[in-house]
């Protein structure tokens, strides 16, 4: 095993965490893109079960804006 001083492994963690970040930024990018399509699949099974001509309601005010 090879030894690494500090200023290495300080490199290869910034190195790690710029490529965390950027996988990150990109899933989100790629959820937000598709919000509709996640949301209807969220709520598919809470609307089989609904009655007919009966719809959700929110009862906070941020719910609303979360599938919008």
């Amino acid at each position: 095993m090879d030894s690494q001083s500090l200023v290495d492994h300080l490199r290869e963690l910034r190195t790690c965490l710029l490529y965390s970040a950027a996988a990150i930024f990109i899933g989100f990018a790629v959820a937000y893109s598709q919000i509709k399509i996640i949301g209807q699949w969220f709520f598919r099974p809470l609307l089989l079960v609904l009655p007919p001509e009966s719809s959700l309601i929110f009862t906070s005010y941020q719910e609303g804006f979360f599938f919008i």
